[in-house]
């Protein structure tokens, strides 16, 4: 349990969520790139290695996203009702992460099957 009765608490592991949400968004940038990169330079592409190369970095992208939306929750959980401010959604940027982590699922579907 926390003791500090300070907002910047919940601030700071939100602060902290998101940016393992970027982090990971651009494992999944890099990913496409891996698969994709014989279309932006003809015979630069590693064949079906780079396909299952850029697919595990996507996926690796999706796995961040999910374990920092339960490292983000494990720490809310040990606030105090006076370290959140009245009103606010404390859920959105797992909401937002949670989005990203399905969109790199889909985009790792559409990858492996097209």
């Amino acid at each position: 349990m926390s003791d500090l009765n300070d907002p910047r608490v919940l601030f700071a592991a939100e602060r902290t969520l998101m940016a393992w949400s970027r982090t990971a968004a651009g494992l999944m940038a890099f990913g496409f790139l891996i698969d994709r990169s014989e279309l932006l330079i003809p015979g630069a592409g590693g064949g079906p290695a780079g396909i299952w190369i850029g697919i595990a970095f996507i996926l690796l992208g999706v796995a961040l996203c999910a374990l920092s939306v339960v490292q983000y929750r494990r720490a809310v959980a040990d606030l105090r009702p006076v370290e959140i401010p009245p009103g606010y959604w404390v859920n959105l940027s797992v909401l937002a992460s949670g989005m990203i982590g399905l969109l790199g699922a889909a985009l790792a579907v559409y990858l492996a099957v097209g």
